[in-house]
């Protein structure tokens, strides 16, 4: 146990007095106390300075004897501290206290064993902790800088904490006359607690965030660095991102490691730990790409040994696109130094995009010649983690080129680290085009021919991610890539997580319009004497049947049985655009795509037939989505192979024309069912069905589920009135043919209250048209309370006052509602 104060108390007779001090001593209350205080802007006087120097750091204990620091309490030293730490106390004078803690700031300033000593006495911590409010500027700075001095301790961080340090320090940050010593030394204690998980949180509930964050917009720079420690520590815990990015981190950080100044190298580091660890959520990481930083992998040094600069010659962009000679190269080969450069002032300028990927490509290779593009220390200084996590964070156009460059590597670590990143980093358009720019694509293809799985995975993955870019599709088709993708396909080797990132890129390859490239002309297509049909379509029929042959067509179909249904909507898509060759509509029918077919649309069925309502407004929005994508995928495929025979004798039209029906009937979106009218309608007409089955009502239900409900949204969504105009003519042609059940489809898909708003707005036919449908509704009682609810009396009583032309339609309208 540690020996009390009055214990380790020397015997008055033996205090020394300090006459050459220039300062008179003299006991108060049984304390040793100054008698004129001085107020130096440290809070310590030259003559305290003296007397820690004598007292303490001289050797010489009060009675001149040696002192043995490593005694602790027991020690006449130890014992003089403790006449420090009890001028504490609240009982004594503000003015003792002030210089009681301003000295043993200053001797805690000698380390951690001048800390244990000071921390040895019971209760010397709330004592600390209460000058805090004190109204003395020095007593309070140096209570701050003690804390901040004690919770470097971890052993008595918590005790601090425990004893309510935390409360008080953010108490005294709010207080609008804080000098800026203060506030370092608060936010520096703040640092120290947020090294301790369960601290961030509590800062995080104590609502000072936000000043801690305006702090790094402050000009003292040991104030920015102690904020950005705060927000750094803070990051370190994922649940802490949300908050830090609500309180704008994000933009201050980035401006504060862009800051080239010497002196902010503490601030960049600070910031950059920061920044990497909000990468690690995806849309954090969007918002610090929107602010110009790339993660990349930290791969070693050794890792860019293998990287081999290209011999010399013509220089050529990134892409892989050659400059233009110039007509006048010069003689001493500036000409080819000066890159992209060309003296021909008709020449055609390289874009922006060229000129940065130019750039980045230069400084990356610079750096990997040198050897200085990563230093074997820089992992350590940039993550706390093991080597496998480790990143730091470029500016985009060095962060481009090298991952480019990564990519070049043998190593087969780097390699997969620095595709996964590129594919993490194309979130728009501008990165895609700019990797697009830097070379990416052609090494992300070789990729996909390498020995190693996971580097395959990951080539495929960053394609993915870039392929939604129509420019990038158009480089995979000019480098060769739709070949090589549809080889992958047809290997039954091939993983299914890899399977099905080629299937992404062929699909939007396809709906992008990249077709197959053409192939080369060929003697027979001279004396076919077939002038109709031109060139250019002959030969992408003929490099689609030598792509797409029956192996690719099986494949595919089989991952159509047995995917889900986010893929199955992929590959539907990219079969539709081969279906419309009669020998690949004679494969697919060859392998049973119609039964494929049937067996989504009985999927639908299941999930969205409106007598299992219940459970689909319990499905997921997120499912119901990619199971409507899919059943719209696979009718529309459907409805391109009804242009054969072939295949609609495999079928059987029967059961697929009621699976349709009953699928214009259920609760999937009405997007979705604009495909399924359009294929019924084509089904009827194609498989010749007679009225003995029950289908000759088709176009009935194709008018009560798809086109009704379509035409009420259009009224309702539309911000245009020529949209709502048309539609509520088209709406009075179908409700006065007569069909009850028109007029009930009507009031279910809720129209009654559009078309009542629309009398507002209406005039001419489209006035008589609203009026004409709301008559017919008038007819069933049902539909009164809804026309009445809806406004339309007051409306109609207008027009009739009005004398327009449409008033005895207007006052017969009223006649039939019960007012």
């Amino acid at each position: 146990m540690l020996p009390a104060v009055a214990a380790a108390s020397p015997s008055l007779s033996h205090l020394p007095r300090y006459h050459h001090l220039g300062r008179r001593f003299h006991l108060r209350r049984h304390r040793l106390l100054p008698a004129t205080p001085a107020r130096p802007s440290c809070g310590v006087t030259r003559a305290r300075r003296l007397l820690l120097a004598g007292a303490f750091a001289s050797g010489e204990g009060p009675s001149g004897q040696d002192v043995d620091y490593s005694a602790g309490a027991t020690n006449s030293g130890s014992a003089y501290l403790g006449l420090f730490v009890r001028l504490l106390g609240l009982d004594n004078d503000a003015r003792d206290r002030e210089h009681a803690v301003c000295t043993l700031y200053q001797y805690s300033l000698g380390g951690r064993k001048c800390i244990d000593e000071i921390m040895q006495f019971p209760g010397c911590i709330v004592l600390i902790i209460s000058l805090l409010k004190s109204e003395s500027t020095p007593a309070c700075e140096a209570a701050a800088g003690l804390l901040r001095n004690i919770t470097s301790v971890h052993i008595y961080r918590k005790m601090a904490g425990e004893s309510g340090a935390m409360e008080e320090i953010i108490s005294l940050l709010c207080k609008s006359t804080i000098t800026p010593e203060i506030l370092e030394q608060c936010l520096c204690t703040i640092w120290n607690f947020s090294i301790d998980e369960n601290w961030r949180y509590k800062i995080l509930r104590s609502d000072v965030l936000m000043k801690i964050v305006s702090y790094l917009d402050e000009e003292d720079i040991k104030v920015k660095e102690a904020a950005g420690g705060i927000i750094s520590n803070l990051a370190l815990s994922p649940s802490n991102h949300g908050a830090l990015v609500e309180a704008g981190v994000i933009p201050k950080l980035v401006h504060l490691l862009q800051t080239k100044e010497d002196d902010y190298k503490i601030i960049r580091k600070e910031a950059k730990s920061s920044l990497i660890q909000l990468t690690g959520d995806d849309h954090y990481y969007s918002l610090i790409i929107e602010e110009g930083l790339v993660r990349v992998p930290l791969v070693g040094s050794a890792a860019y040994k293998a990287f081999k600069p290209l011999p010399h010659s013509w220089p050529s962009f990134p892409d892989g696109s050659e400059i233009q000679r110039s007509s006048r190269p010069s003689k001493y080969g500036a000409t080819e130094l000066l890159l992209g450069l060309s003296v021909n002032e008709n020449d055609t300028k390289p874009d922006e995009a060229k000129i940065n990927a130019m750039i980045g490509r230069s400084n990356q290779q610079f750096l990997a010649r040198v050897g200085a593009i990563e230093l074997d220390d820089q992992g350590k200084e940039e993550s706390g983690s093991e080597k496998n996590d480790m990143y730091t964070i470029l500016p985009w156009v060095d962060g481009v080129a090298r991952l480019v460059l990564i990519l070049g590597l043998e190593d087969v670590s780097a390699i997969k680290k620095a595709a996964r990143a590129l594919g993490d980093a194309s979130i728009n358009e501008h990165m895609r085009t700019s990797f697009k720019e830097a070379g990416a694509v052609k090494p992300l293809l070789q990729l996909l021919k390498h020995k190693d799985v996971h580097v395959r995975e990951a080539g495929a993955y960053a394609l993915e991610k870039l392929s939604v870019s129509a420019t990038v599709c158009r480089n995979i088709k000019t480098e060769g890539g739709l070949e090589l993708l549809v080889n992958i396909v047809k290997d039954r080797d091939t993983p299914v997580e890899l399977l099905e990132k080629i299937i992404y890129i062929l699909s939007r390859m396809f709906d992008m319009g990249i077709c197959m490239v053409a192939a080369p002309d060929t003697e027979g297509d001279k004396d076919s004497g077939n002038n109709a049909i031109p060139q250019t379509s002959v030969n992408q029929e003929m490099a689609s049947e030598l792509i797409f042959d029956f192996d690719a067509i099986s494949r595919l179909m089989k991952v159509l049985k047995e995917a889900l249904p986010r893929l199955q909507a992929r590959v539907c898509c990219v079969l539709d655009h081969v279906a419309a060759s009669e020998q690949h509509a004679t494969a697919m029918t060859a392998v049973c795509t119609g039964s494929v077919i049937e067996a989504i649309l009985e999927i639908g069925v299941i999930h969205g037939t409106r007598s299992d309502s219940e459970n689909f407004d319990e499905t997921p929005s997120a499912v119901i989505e990619e199971l409507s994508e899919a059943v719209s995928a696979a009718v529309r495929l459907l409805t391109k192979l009804l242009n054969f025979d072939l295949f609609i004798r495999s079928i059987n039209s029967e059961k697929i024309t009621s699976l349709l029906r009953r699928m214009l009937k259920s609760s999937f979106p009405l997007q979705s069912k604009d495909c399924l009218a359009a294929c019924l309608i084509k089904l009827e007409s194609r498989a010749g069905l007679s009225g003995d089955h029950g289908v000759s009502n088709i176009d009935m239900e194709i008018t009560i589920y798809q086109t009704i409900p379509r035409l009420v949204e259009q009224m309702m969504t539309s911000l245009s009135f020529e949209n709502k105009r048309s539609a509520v003519i088209e709406l009075n042609k179908i409700i006065s043919g007569g069909v009850l059940e028109y007029a009930r489809a009507l009031a279910d898909a809720g129209g009654i209250f559009p078309l009542v708003k629309m009398l507002e707005e209406g005039d001419g036919d489209a006035l008589e048209a609203i009026l004409a449908i709301l008559y017919n509704l008038s007819m069933d009682p049902e539909n009164h309370p809804a026309v009445i609810a809806a406004g339309a009396v007051p409306l109609l009583k207008r027009i009739v006052l009005t004398e327009g032309p449409q008033w005895s339609s207007a006052i017969q309208l009223l006649r039939t509602l019960p007012v």
